[in-house]
């Protein structure tokens, strides 16, 4: 046994907190936060459910069971449920965001709890709404021990610090104690991954990371319920999660277990008015502004924005890729072609990132004329903000800010504006808006009895 190790690891004292909690003793904020979760989480499974991506995900499993695949007659085990509705939330790139990460909780958290208690909880849905907000923000919290750095290293954050996420919410779902909380956590370390090399060709593995994280979380979790243990030491030890994806084992582990259960960073998380890279939302709305103004885009010599830092290499460059985005994926994590179609279209939605779309000559024409220059004070990732430089032909520059993200802390979504993406991400997945209310009315009180999603297949 190596002498160095701690007498209690982050692992034991993160546990031990989470230990402590009850349904009964999250605050409203929280309450209404998973909420919301719900309600977006599947409104966006259903708006994929007849994608491509989600179909090869479906095919690829092979083992039936008894669990709901949302939007889907054919059912799963609980591992390819969690899966296959992680994959399909995330696809779209319309779910929410945690800004301090970033990373998105809800493709992970949700399915992975779902799916567990829906096969192996009798506890219902108060157990689901703790496990969801545990999961959260546990996820939530990670990802800023080490700010970028796993982003930096070529890893996706919502891939890694999901995995754990969901290991510990459906801990807490299925009622672990704390010792088989950090097995399941210590196992969860060895299920995590996932790389960021998609932006090469806007190729899918993306969209699969959060399901990924979610189907490691349930077999993490019940593997510990077995008895199967991991290492306690897990994200501080010279070979845990944080030295493997963060390339640092020093990094702020108060991020994570302080005043845990106490303050709840799961209250800010922000929900998407666009279905593209967060990072790029408020340049949609500085763009949308300047358009507003009765400015065309032939008018337009070049647009100038300044950006964080860490956002370069995954929405600016290559500068000519994203200017012109080799597919629809692709464009997602495109700033100039994003703010370039919500300038030309007024807007930014689903049918923006078809294949037709991105050949679009108005937007790939001004998208041409926009670039960037590092701006060292910007607050990313703690904050996502907006600017635009615009020069006129005639000489004329034009300039806009948008100071935060629409959708986060600062200019939150109501409880009404999410249902009412719900009813049009359902409407463009091919329900009718009958279905759509009944499926409100069940998740509306879905947290108040049995985990029953069988009226959501199909």
């Amino acid at each position: 046994m190596d002498a160095q190790l701690p007498a209690t690891s982050i692992a034991q004292l993160l546990a031990d907190e989470i230990a402590t909690l009850k349904p009964t003793t999250l605050p409203q904020a929280v309450k209404q936060k998973c909420e919301d979760l719900l309600i977006d989480v599947v409104g966006l499974c259903v708006t994929s459910r007849n994608e491509d991506y989600v179909a090869s995900a479906l095919a690829g499993c092979d083992d039936d069971g008894p669990c709901t695949a949302i939007g889907h007659a054919r059912t799963l085990s609980a591992a390819s449920a969690a899966f296959v509705n992680g994959t399909a939330c995330h696809g779209e790139d319309f779910d929410d965001t945690f800004e301090g990460g970033p990373v998105h909780a809800g493709a992970v958290i949700v399915p992975a709890v779902l799916a567990a208690c829906e096969r192996h909880n009798l506890n219902g849905g108060q157990a689901a709404m703790l496990g969801i907000a545990v999961g959260t923000e546990v996820m939530c919290r990670l990802s800023t021990v080490v700010p970028k750095a796993a982003h930096k290293a070529g890893f996706h954050p919502t891939a890694i610090y999901g995995t754990m996420g969901a290991a510990a919410g459906v801990s807490v779902a299925l009622g672990l104690n704390a010792k088989q909380t950090v097995d399941a956590l210590g196992i969860a370390g060895s299920f995590a991954s996932g790389i960021i090399e998609y932006l090469a060709e806007g190729t899918w593995t993306k969209r699969m990371h959060p399901g990924w994280a979610a189907q490691s979380g349930i077999r993490a979790a019940l593997l510990a319920r077995a008895g199967f243990t991991g290492p306690r030491t897990v994200f501080e030890g010279v070979h845990g999660l944080f030295h493997a994806f963060a390339h640092n084992t020093k990094g702020n582990y108060a991020a994570l277990t302080g005043d845990f259960g106490k303050t709840w960073v799961t209250e800010t998380l922000a929900f998407k008015p666009y279905p593209c890279g967060t990072m790029a939302h408020p340049y949609i709305d500085c763009a949308k502004r300047i358009a507003a103004r009765g400015i065309k885009a032939a008018d337009i010599k070049e647009m100038v924005c300044e950006v964080g830092e860490g956002t370069v290499h995954r929405l600016w460059e290559p500068l000519a890729n994203k200017q012109r985005p080799q597919n629809g994926y692709a464009a997602k994590f495109a700033t100039p072609y994003i703010l370039a179609t919500g300038f030309v279209k007024g807007g930014v939605g689903l049918g923006d990132f078809t294949a037709e779309a991105v050949r679009d000559p108005d937007v790939l024409a001004l998208a041409a004329k926009v670039r960037y220059v590092i701006d060292p004070d910007n607050p990313y990732p703690n904050a996502f903000t907006g600017h635009i430089r615009a020069t006129l032909n005639d000489g004329t520059v034009i300039e806009d800010r948008q100071p935060h993200f629409r959708g986060g802390a600062k200019e939150p979504l109501t409880r009404a504006d999410i249902e009412e993406k719900f009813t049009l991400n359902a409407r463009h997945g091919g329900w009718d808006d009958k279905r759509s209310g009944a499926a409100l009315a069940l998740l509306s009180k879905l947290y108040a009895g049995k985990i029953e999603l069988t009226s959501l297949r199909g």
